[in-house]
């Protein structure tokens, strides 16, 4: 007993440095935006509701920045026009946490239970490593909704939910109602054959989408017809924070960003994608499967702000996974938690600023993309994990992974032999392996 007290007070020592460090990491170099995407939102929802206007003919004062979400957010974010600003910054934050809480716990819990770490420990330390991730602390400090979104997608994915249920399919689908960009679940639950699941998001995501027609048309109207298509409230295509291909061709040539080449690249990133993806699938690694597919929709989006790279962070996380089931002193490990530890470094460094005033030259095209090449790197060489599946496992209508495949918080997990080589065994046998 007195052993184990000491482990806890060890642990807890540890977790208030570890705090005391990020608090001050996070006085040096994280900025402060004011909340300004939240104040975007709020203004647009108290024009539209109390000074009568229609909400996608908002702008902030002083910007061209305006609400630019389907409808069905603005029904979603409707209650925040009845609530003073404070009370406005305080539901963004505790919703940001709550969410980043949830979903980091799906994807560190198996590290934990599978290295047999302290629960509760491992996920304080997960959370103080993700507040210090730049992408984490922008989603933060602008009030932005990435962390919501990316909850409602691991809901499915992360097989919270019985394979072959009903609702599965749901989350993804009011996550694309909200927001258009998670629509690329919905294409990877086509391209990994999970046709219930699909279609159960797009029937969510077209219903959502039909209820915001029916309670506010001339938004609908506004949207589908005039705001969706205005690339210029969204801000310039060549600005350093835009870590998407297109963003990276654009500072090629600022004036005459070449299109074509942004398409050959974002074919050529879906095509590399579709062939990882079903791999994970039929290895019965989902969260690998979520991880490329957020991996992707940051590449291939148009506008992809340093804040949207949260969907990075199961990748990262996955890094660490498969680096800690692999045998104890292998080079293996050594690569996989060298990897992670580097993306994660370059990630909380801000090291793309550097060049924002001037993305010129070889050093500028190389910096002021740090972020694509990390996501190129983790969609190229991400491992996944082959589960302990019986042969010809998996339900009658490919609707997911068979249970004995995935846990629930759907990592699949490694075989006993592989747990005992994980832990120092000279014998390994199969059950862990890379795909592509």
């Amino acid at each position: 007993m007195a052993q184990g007290a000491r482990r806890t007070t060890g642990q807890v020592v540890a977790v208030l440095v570890l705090a005391g460090v990020v608090a001050a990491f996070l006085a040096v170099a994280a900025v402060r935006h004011g909340f300004f995407d939240l104040r975007v939102y709020y203004g647009a929802l108290r024009f539209w509701v109390h000074d009568g206007g229609e909400i996608y003919d908002f702008l902030k004062p002083g910007t061209q920045y305006g609400f630019t979400y389907p409808p069905f957010a603005a029904l979603v974010m409707l209650p925040m026009a009845y609530l003073p600003w404070l009370a406005a910054i305080t539901v963004s934050v505790v919703i940001t946490v709550l969410a980043s809480t949830v979903v980091i716990w799906w994807l560190v819990g198996p590290i934990a239970r599978r290295a047999g770490w302290t629960g509760w420990f491992s996920l304080a330390v997960a959370l103080l490593l993700a507040a210090a991730f730049e992408p984490m602390r922008e989603t933060v400090n602008f009030g932005q909704v990435n962390m919501l979104l990316l909850f409602l997608v691991a809901v499915d994915l992360l097989r919270l939910l019985p394979a072959g249920s009903r609702w599965a399919g749901v989350g993804i689908g009011l996550a694309t109602a909200i927001k258009l960009t998670p629509g690329l679940f919905i294409l990877y639950l086509l391209v990994t054959g999970r046709w219930r699941a699909a279609f159960t998001a797009i029937g969510t995501a077209t219903a959502a989408t039909l209820l915001a027609g029916a309670l506010v048309p001339d938004a609908s109207r506004e949207f589908w017809t005039t705001a969706l298509w205005n690339t210029d409230r969204v801000g310039e295509l060549a600005f350093i924070s835009n870590q998407s291909l297109r963003g990276m061709v654009a500072r090629l040539d600022p004036v005459h960003p070449s299109t074509a080449a942004w398409l050959v690249l974002v074919l050529a990133t879906l095509a590399v994608w579709g062939w990882r993806s079903r791999a994970a699938v039929a290895a019965g690694d989902e969260a690998t499967g979520l991880a490329l597919t957020g991996v992707t929709g940051c590449l291939i989006s148009p506008v992809t702000w340093v804040h949207h790279l949260v969907w990075l962070l199961p990748a990262l996380i996955l890094l660490v996974d498969n680096g800690m089931a692999a045998p104890a002193r292998g080079r293996r490990r050594r690569l996989l938690l060298a990897a992670a530890f580097v993306g994660y470094a370059f990630l909380i460094s801000r090291i793309v600023w550097a060049w924002e005033d001037d993305f010129t030259g070889l050093d500028g095209f190389l910096g002021s993309n740090t972020y694509v090449w990390i996501s190129l790197v983790l969609l190229l060489v991400l491992p996944i994990r082959r589960s302990a599946a019986p042969a010809g496992g998996g339900s009658a209508d490919r609707d997911g992974p068979t249970p004995s495949a995935v846990r629930p918080g759907g990592v699949a997990q490694l075989a006993e032999a592989d747990r005992l080589a994980s832990a120092g065994q000279r014998h390994r046998v199969g059950g862990l392996r890379a795909v592509g």
